[in-house]
This record gives structure tokens, C-alpha cells and sequence, in this order.
């Protein structure tokens, strides 16, 4: 292949990049604290054709994706992309905006990105944030023939791109209601961890974690949602509490129906006894054949069908959460008005299928409406059916229910808050939506014949969030001050050891001391993982996977993790911060060469990782004795603790001066010194043979741990006199 030419006019064609290789990050890394993948780029001939050197290049992609004209970039500025565009930068660079919109365009927020070159010539790594890989290989192949297409001036639909991308969203991505709620978490620093394809998510890690399944929590009892999904006894219960809710029955046959309806008196209701969402429920009925039909639409979607008395008024959902009213809307009949020329199957299509709150997956809040069974029904009482013509102006009931949209939250009158909190109260339920019909919320019901309908466990919180009319509620943000009172985070103390100098030594180490403080303690090192003195696994557990299931166990109370370079280079971390970050050393380690990673300066942007993720209460131990190592305590968002095996290391000098901590040897004592106080925390002859055997790193950074963990000095001697290898067949040698 001919050498490029820099100085030609136009480009050769055809033009593209080609993907070497795909990574996904599944925690913290060098790039970001989060989830990303990481795209390997060869630009090829493109290395020499910037974005301002090939003729009309931008506006073709401006053409294709204009929004792509407001992302802020390297000016800090909205437009900063558009004017590195201009000016010109490289087509990874492209590639990564070009896929963060598409991301964005489909309702996920990326937000970050960032395109790096290697070492080879031509080479880039691209990576953008993504909480699913399969969401992240599709945006990543949209945006590469996106890309491709406006190189080569070939025109490009984004909307098929973007649709596909959204379904894998729906698909692979959390429900809107969980996802609500877990970004209030990120938000309040709470960890999570997803527990399965679905919307089961755990929020804190190990002992102090709590589960939730959509709005459902580990506080939900289970026979409270049975009584929900039951509402004949649902009503029962409240009816014996002096809640009002209206007279009903259960017709067990078509000819129960009417017979039943004439009992409670007319009009009424007809209804499944579990379903949701409006489905089934056919409401405000008095003749007798509409009864009977009423009651095969429900069966269809219950197992019983119950007929109870019909509540004038409009429908609400009630929001409560730990016995306190959060959130109410006002439910909407949603009609068509006719214009004499289109059919009712028309009109609602264009009358309300329209309104982009409608849709048939979970991030809408009303679902959009089918001519079929309930509806179906609606219409030809009044004499109408889907190719019907409505006149000029004549209003047409398309659905009575279901369409809970304007938020009323501040119009609730105490008495009805009152009434709502004692229904979840003696259901049982933590997290309930109240269903009640009433003609004005703002005055108690009993003045005014209304009544509790329903009250269903684990409610949608999207009509609470995105509300038609009014103000959205904080209810992600309630959720959670419910379950992590007093302001806490579900953290357990969480040590992490980085490097390749004795780690797996300094984690078994630590991970007794921790034991020794009363904590049940999960290890996961290169020599297996462990909880308390039991091995489960016994391969090498220094890998994200490993670390994800001490979190998830519930009987773990603190816990000690082992990284290697590799691993953070290629997986990330398992948590996404820790109390304690130990940083042993940066010396070079197989593998790093073919990850183009060989220099001093990468391997400071991989261990750098460790540093980066402690908390601002917590502290890094790093060793002195690596100047590399070292340049990492400016990093640290909370305290540093330096060792080194000779305490008049230049930086420890430096660093006591500060009044800062520091560990180090002398006369085969270990030494704690902060420049204020020195404490001879033990000898080394005191120490049974197993520890005696480690090599001076592996006691001072352990020491290291103890003192960031609040350790008292005479604990952490008794844990280094006492310590026991886990298990007969490691060797804790130099």
C-alpha cells in the first residue's frame, strides 16, 4: 500500500475505520468511575484526514445528526464539539460523540466519553459510558455506519438505528421506575448492584444491603402483596378498619352477574379480581346485557370477576411510602372528538396515540390505546364501533380509566392522606398506590360518598414522574430516606490492595485484622475467596466476577479485595468505592505490552484506579518506596498513609511534617509516626513464624490498613501475633 499523501486536496475513497477489538468495563477504571466500553479504532488513511480536511464532511453530519452542533466538548462550552469539528480532530473523536447522541436520541444517558490515542500510529481507544454491553455493541455499530455512511456521502435514516437501540434498551436496560430509583441512589451515594436481567436490584453491598424488585423492597411482605392482588379481601380488611370502599361481591358465573348487580343496586362496576392497570375494568354500568359482557372481558383477565358498587367521581392514585403520602395524580377518560370525516380508529390515533406519553413499552406512562375487548366494549354502548364516523363535534368515551396523569399531590386533603396511609397500614404494604374515586380530593370522602377502590403493591412510579399536568414528585428520593434511614449509604468497610508486589499476601493479612474487629469478612485474592476462615472457591478470585459475589452475600459484613493491572485494565474494580485503597507497587506485569500498555505513565493511569475510588472519609496506603506509587497521594480524595521500609524516605519526612501518618521500619520494629506522636507497634521477633516470614512491605502496608481503619495499635498487634494462614496449602513466603 502506497504511503498517504499528505498534501492532496481530497481524500481517497472509499473511507472508513476499522473496530479492532471491543472491552467492557463492568466497574471504576482508568477512564471513569462507571460502567464503559472500550473500543479499540484503527484510523488507517484516516489518521492523515482530520474532520476539517475532508471537503463538506461536517455539515453532511451536521445534515444527518444536527444536535450533534450543541455538545460541549474540550471548550467546556455547548457547541465545543462543533468547533473542534471545524477546526479538526480525528474520527475516533467523531465516532465517540456520534454514538453518545444515538445513546441519548434512544433515552439513555450517556454523558461521557473520551478517545485516546496508543502507542502504534493510528491506533485509538475510544470508550463511552453504558450500563449494558449489548446496548453499548449496538450504539457502537450504529454510530460506525452512521460514520462510514457521511465519509462516503451516503445518505443514512438514523431513526431505524435509534429504534434499535431503544428496544434493546427496553430489553436489556433497568424499567424506568427502577431505573428512577437507582439514579436517586448514585445520586445520594448509595452503591447498587443488578441482580438479574430484569428490574431486581440491590442497593448497598453485603450485610447492608437492601433488594428491591421495581417498588417492592425486602420491607414488602409477601402476605401483604397476596391480600393486595386479592381485592375482595383487600376490601374486606379495609372495610373492618372503618375505611370506606364501595359494597361488591364476587360473581362466580355469567349468570351470577346481573343477579348479583340487582343486589348491590345500580350502577356498577365490573372487574378481575387481580388485574392492573385498568385492564378488564368496565365501569358505570345499568343494563343488564353490558353487565354480562362486562364480566367475560374481565374474566379474560383475572381469576374471579367481582361486581361492587359504581363511585361517581374521578380516579386517584395515592402514593404512600413508609406510612407517609408521597405523590397523587388524577386519572383523565380519555375521548375523541369527530370531525365527520375520519373513523374512531382514526381519531384516536390522532387524537391520542399521538401524545408521546403513550406508548406500549415500560418508559411510558400511559399506555397507548387498542381497539380491543374493554374499549371495544366503551364504544358500541355508545353505538359505535372502530370504522364509525363521528359527527362533527360529537365527544366519544374511548376509556373511563387507567389514565392517572395530573399530578394533585398538594390539593390532597389531610383526611383522604389520612385514609390512604391507614389502607397501605392494614394491607401491610411499605410501598402502596391507593386507588380511590372521589369527586374532589381537597374534601374528605365521607362528605362526599367516596371510596377506596384498590390498593396495589408494587406501583408504577411513572405517572409520578412525568406527570401530563403539574410538578413532578420526588419519589425515588422518599424510597429511599425509607429504606436508608439516618442518612446512610448500605456501605460495608471495603479494603482494596492494587499491584503485584505480595498483594494476595497484604489482603489475607488485612482481612484477619478486619476479623479480629468483629467483622464477618469476605477475601477474594489470587489464593481464593473466603468468608470468615471458609474457602468457597479455590482459584484465583482476583477478578470482577469474584468480588461481585462477596458483595452480593449477605453475610458479609466487611471485605477485602485483590486487583491485579490486568484485571483493572480489563474489567475495572468490583465496588465502586472503599474505605481503604492500598497501592503496593507499579512494576511492569505479563500482558501489559499486548494491551499497549508498557510505559510507567500507563501504568499509572491503571493503578491510579485504586486511589481514585476511595472515599473522602477513607485513606490510601501507598508505597513510598515507588515513585510512581507515590505521585498518587495527590489523587487521593481522603487521607494518605505512606510506608517505606526506611522511615527517613524523603516523603515520609515531607509527610509527617504535615502532621500525616506514616509506617516504616526500625530495628526490625514496626513504627507508626505522624510526626507528632511515634508508636513501636510491635517487634518483628515477636511475631509467630508465619508472619515473621513476610517480607517488610507486606507488615507495613497491613499496618497501614489498620491505622485507616480506626484501628487501636494494641488490636492490630494482637492481629499480626495471632495471625492463622486460611487455609494449610498457602505459602506466605517472600
Amino acid at each position: 500500500m502506497n504511503a498517504p499523501n499528505k498534501d492532496a486536496l481530497t481524500p481517497p475513497s472509499p473511507l472508513g475505520l476499522e473496530i479492532v477489538k471491543i472491552t467492557y468495563l463492568k466497574g471504576p477504571n482508568m477512564w471513569t468511575y462507571t460502567e464503559v466500553l472500550e473500543a479499540w479504532l484503527d484510523l488507517g488513511i484516516l489518521e492523515e484526514w482530520p474532520s476539517n480536511r475532508i471537503p463538506g464532511f461536517v455539515d453532511r453530519l451536521l445534515d444527518v445528526l444536527p444536535s450533534l452542533g450543541t455538545h460541549f466538548c474540550s471548550p467546556g462550552v455547548p457547541g465545543g464539539f462543533l468547533l473542534r469539528l471545524r477546526e479538526g480532530t480525528w474520527m475516533g473523536h467523531v465516532l465517540e460523540h456520534i454514538v453518545i447522541e444515538l445513546l441519548e436520541a434512544a433515552g439513555l444517558e450517556a454523558g461521557f466519553g473520551q478517545t485516546r490515542e496508543t502507542i502504534r500510529s493510528g491506533l485509538y481507544r475510544m470508550v463511552f459510558r453504558v450500563p449494558n454491553e449489548k446496548i453499548g455493541r449496538v450504539a457502537l455499530k450504529a454510530g460506525h455506519e452512521l460514520l462510514h455512511a457521511v465519509l462516503n456521502h451516503q445518505p443514512f435514516d438514523i431513526n431505524p438505528a435509534v429504534n434499535e437501540i431503544r428496544y434493546y434498551i427496553d430489553v436489556r436496560y433497568l424499567g424506568p421506575s427502577t431505573a428512577h430509583i437507582v439514579k436517586c441512589a448514585t445520586k445520594r451515594k448509595i452503591p447498587h448492584i443488578r441482580l438479574n436481567e430484569g428490574n431486581l436490584v440491590q442497593l448497598g453491598y453485603g450485610a447492608r444491603q437492601i433488594r428491591i424488585w421495581t417498588a417492592e423492597t425486602d420491607l414488602t411482605s409477601a402476605i401483604a402483596e397476596g391480600i393486595a392482588g386479592n381485592k375482595d379481601l383487600t376490601k374486606e380488611l379495609l372495610k373492618s378498619c372503618g375505611i370506606p370502599v364501595p359494597k361488591g361481591e364476587l360473581a362466580e358465573s355469567i349468570h351470577d352477574a346481573w343477579s348479583v348487580a340487582e343486589d348491590l343496586g345500580l350502577p356498577v362496576v365490573v372487574k378481575p379480581s387481580d388485574g392492573n392497570r385498568g385492564r378488564g375494568v368496565m365501569v358505570n354500568l345499568s343494563q343488564r346485557a353490558e353487565i354480562e359482557k362486562a364480566w367475560h372481558l374481565a374474566k379474560a383477565e383475572g381469576s374471579d370477576v367481582i361486581i361492587e358498587n359504581y363511585i361517581a367521581g374521578d380516579e386517584h392514585r395515592v402514593l404512600v411510602v413508609g406510612g407517609n403520602v408521597v405523590a397523587a395524580c388524577r386519572g383523565e377518560a380519555a375521548w375523541i372528538v369527530g370531525d365527520g370525516q375520519s373513523s374512531v380508529q382514526q381519531l384516536v390515533d390522532s387524537q391520542i396515540n399521538s401524545d408521546p406519553r403513550r406508548g406500549k413499552s415500560d418508559i411510558h406512562p400511559l399506555e397507548t390505546i387498542q381497539l380491543r375487548s374493554v374499549v371495544l366494549a366503551n364504544l358500541e354502548r355508545q353505538g359505535m364501533g372502530p370504522d364509525s364516523i363521528p359527527e362533527t363535534g360529537r365527544r366519544v368515551l374511548v376509556s373511563a380509566n387507567g389514565n392517572h396523569a395530573i399530578d394533585c399531590t398538594d390539593d390532597l386533603h389531610p383526611d383522604v392522606a389520612h385514609i390512604c396511609t391507614l389502607a397501605a397500614k392494614v394491607i401491610g404494604l411499605d410501598i402502596a398506590g391507593i386507588d380511590l374515586v372521589c369527586r374532589d380530593i381537597r374534601q374528605p370522602l365521607a362528605e362526599q360518598g367516596g371510596a377506596i377502590v384498590e390498593v396495589n403493591a408494587g406501583p408504577s412510579l411513572l405517572m409520578h414522574l412525568n406527570p401530563a399536568q403539574g410538578q413532578p414528585r420526588a419519589v425515588g428520593e422518599a424510597i429511599l430516606s425509607h429504606l436508608f434511614q439516618d442518612d446512610t449509604h448500605g456501605r460495608i468497610p471495603i479494603v482494596g490492595v492494587s499491584g503485584s508486589l505480595h498483594s494476595s499476601h497484604i489482603a489475607m493479612l488485612v482481612a484477619w485484622l478486619l476479623q479480629l474487629s468483629g467483622h464477618q469478612v469476605g477475601l477474594a485474592c489470587s489464593d481464593g475467596m473466603f468468608v470468615g476462615k471458609r474457602k468457597l472457591e479455590n482459584y484465583d478470585a482476583s477478578v470482577w466476577e469474584s468480588g461481585r459475589r462477596l458483595l452480593i452475600n449477605r453475610n458479609v459484613e466487611a471485605a477485602v479485595f485483590e486487583s491485579d493491572p490486568i484485571s483493572l485494565l480489563t474489567e475495572g474494580l468490583p465496588y465502586d468505592r472503599c474505605q481503604v485503597g492500598i497501592v503496593t507497587d507499579s512494576l511492569p506485569v505479563p500482558g501489559l505490552d499486548e494491551h499497549l500498555m508498557p510505559e510507567a505513565e500507563h501504568r499509572f493511569k491503571i493503578m491510579r484506579t485504586q486511589v481514585d475510588v476511595v472515599l473522602p472519609s477513607g485513606a490510601a496506603v501507598l508505597n513510598a518506596d515507588d515513585p510512581t506509587v507515590l505521585d498518587m497521594a495527590k489523587l487521593c480524595d481522603g487521607d494518605v498513609i505512606l510506608y517505606a521500609i526506611d522511615g527517613q524516605h524523603p516523603a515520609l519526612i515531607a509527610h509527617r511534617a504535615e502532621g500525616k501518618r506514616t509506617v516504616f521500619m526500625h530495628d526490625d520494629i514496626v513504627v507508626h509516626d505522624d510526626g507528632h506522636h511515634r508508636f513501636e507497634l510491635i517487634v518483628r521477633n515477636d511475631l509467630p513464624d508465619v508472619v515473621r516470614a513476610m517480607p517488610d512491605d507486606v507488615l507495613l502496608a497491613s499496618v497501614g490498613a489498620g491505622l485507616a481503619l480506626a484501628m487501636e495499635a494494641d488490636t492490630i498487634a494482637t492481629g499480626l501475633k495471632t495471625f492463622e494462614p486460611l487455609h494449610s496449602g498457602h505459602k506466605l513466603t517472600a
